[in-house]
């Protein structure tokens, strides 16, 4: 018996739904958060959840919850579904008003729904890497909320699919941003090269997990931005999500990274992660 969350309650999947005056449903008026479960932990929940408010709040649309308050409900998805290996996924909308541009009066409330299920961790990815495929980036220029308007990462992705490719690339105006799901790294010389995080990319919470997994292995960032050109001339390259962790990326539109095998910083910085998913589980048994 699966349990889902809508507005305050726990209730069934069949007992969900979403009127067609949903503005999520017109406008993609709305925003999510994804969050990991390792041995039916949390992972990074805090960072998530702040994020999840912050994100809202730049759309302009008060939440009700607090983080602790989220934290506690994703914590509950988890544990009443059973879930080990898997993630939570939090939405939120402007909520149910006749359709017209601009916001409804402060009478709607947003519309907050969650669920749980289980997706094991990537580990084939992990050890073999990835190909991908560059793609123009045409989304808006706030990639820095997670919004729920996607549909330019959708195209990208399934055009990355298409290409037999697991992942797309986004090239602006001959500048790597992120990808389609993910954030975009690069290795050059032992020193690690990322895009900054402005309004052009979303600052994902792995990716702050490595910056800092960095710090603590004193090795070198660069957040600064660099052209395609200099992205295939990488030693490494790798990317970054909640549910690919830190996954190599052997080839570009065809070409071989490096020698083609995931290298030995990714191979390091994917110990140190391992380590930080170890903590999360020793701090909550």
């Amino acid at each position: 018996m699966t349990l889902y969350f809508k507005n305050g309650k726990y209730t069934q999947k069949d007992e969900v739904t979403v009127s067609i005056d949903d503005r999520g449903y017109y406008f993609g008026d709305g925003v999510y958060e994804v969050i990991k479960v390792y041995g039916g932990s949390l992972y990074t929940a805090e960072e998530h959840f702040t994020r999840f408010l912050s994100s809202a709040e730049k759309i302009r649309m008060p939440l009700p919850y607090t983080v602790a308050e989220f934290t506690e409900i994703a914590e509950r998805l988890a544990e009443d579904n059973g879930i080990t290996e898997g993630h939570v996924y939090i939405q939120a909308t402007r909520g149910v008003a006749p359709r017209i541009h601009n916001f409804p009066g402060e009478e709607t409330e947003p519309m907050i729904t969650g669920y749980a299920i289980e997706n094991p961790r990537p580990l084939a990815k992990l050890e073999s890497g990835v190909a991908v495929k560059t793609v123009d980036d045409i989304r808006w220029l706030r990639c820095d909320i997670k919004s729920l308007n996607l549909l330019a990462n959708v195209m990208a992705k399934q055009e990355a699919v298409e290409a037999g490719c697991a992942e797309a690339v986004f090239i602006r105006d001959g500048i790597v941003t992120e990808g389609s799901s993910s954030n975009i790294f690069g290795v050059k010389d032992g020193i690690l090269y990322t895009h900054p995080a402005t309004n052009l990319i979303l600052n994902g919470i792995t990716r702050r997990v490595v910056l800092k997994c960095c710090a603590q292995e004193s090795i070198g960032v660069m957040e600064e931005t660099f052209s395609l050109d200099e992205l295939r001339a990488m030693d490494e390259v790798f990317l970054t999500s909640t549910t690919s962790e830190i996954t190599p990326i052997t080839s570009i539109d065809g070409e071989q990274v490096g020698d083609g095998k995931p290298g030995p910083l990714t191979a390091r910085l994917q110990a140190v992660f391992e380590s930080t998913i170890g903590q999360v589980q020793q701090k909550t048994n």
